[in-house]
C-alpha cells in the first residue's frame, strides 16, 4: 500500500485498512495511537493503515472500474484551494476530510504508486469542480492505494509489477474513473444534506 494517513502512511506491505470516524471536534493529540487501539478492539493484527474522518462513514460511496475498485468518504465543511494565500487559510481547521480507498488488483512499482496518488487527487478535484465546490479538497484529505505485492499469476504482468499509474495509463485510467465517480456520489450526497452551521457548512444529521 502507498498511504497518507495517520498510521501506516508511505509505501509497505500492510495486512489491512481502517477509516475511522470521529467528532467534528476531535480534539485528541494521539491520533496514531487512537487508531491502534480501535484496530486492536476489532481484531486487526500486523501492520496496517489508519485514516481518520468527520464523515458519516456509514454513508461511503463505492465505485468499480476494468477490476479497480475505489471507496470513499465524504465530508466537504471547510473546502479549501491547495494553492490559496496565507489569509484565505487564516480561517482556521475545520474536519471536513475526504478519504479515498483504491484496490488495484495487479503489483504496481513504488514510481507507479506515487504517480497513482497523483492521478486520484486529480480525479478527486475534477468531480468536485464539476459539483461547483469551491476547492480542490480539504485540508485533512487522505488516500490509500493498495495491490498485490506479487501477481496473482505470473503471466499477468510478466513477472514484473506495473511501471506507470498516470491518468494515461490501464491501471491509472481506471482508477481515476472508479475515483471520480465515488467521489462525485458522495460529493453529491453531502450537498444534497447539508445546512449551514457557525459559518459552515455540515450535514444536518452532525448537528442532533
Amino acid at each position: 500500500m502507498i498511504a497518507s494517513g495517520v498510521l501506516g502512511g508511505g509505501i509497505g506491505e500492510r495486512a489491512w485498512w481502517l477509516n475511522t470516524q470521529v467528532d467534528r471536534f476531535y480534539s485528541r493529540t494521539d491520533p496514531e495511537q487512537h487508531v491502534l487501539e480501535i484496530a486492536a478492539e476489532l481484531g486487526l493484527g500486523g501492520p496496517g493503515v489508519g485514516l481518520l474522518t468527520a464523515a458519516d462513514v456509514n454513508r461511503v460511496t463505492a465505485a468499480e472500474d476494468g477490476g479497480v475498485r475505489a471507496v470513499a468518504t465524504v465530508g466537504l465543511g471547510l473546502p479549501v484551494r491547495a494553492a490559496a494565500p496565507d489569509d484565505e487559510l487564516a480561517a482556521g481547521y475545520v474536519p471536513g476530510t475526504i478519504n479515498v480507498l483504491v484496490v488495484v488488483p495487479v503489483p504496481l512499482s513504488d514510481a507507479a504508486l506515487v504517480n497513482l496518488v497523483i492521478t486520484l487527487t486529480e480525479a478527486k478535484t475534477q468531480a468536485l469542480g464539476e459539483a461547483g465546490v469551491p476547492g480542490t479538497g480539504t485540508s485533512s484529505d487522505a488516500v490509500c492505494i493498495a495491490c498485490p505485492a506479487t501477481p496473482a499469476t505470473p503471466a499477468a504482468t510478466a513477472g514484473r509489477p506495473e511501471p506507470f499509474g498516470g491518468p494515461r495509463s490501464v491501471w491509472g485510467s481506471r482508477a481515476a474513473r472508479a475515483v471520480h465517480r465515488a467521489v462525485a456520489d458522495g460529493t453529491a450526497d453531502w450537498l444534497r444534506r447539508v445546512t449551514t452551521d457557525g459559518g459552515y457548512l455540515v450535514p444536518e444529521s452532525d448537528l442532533g
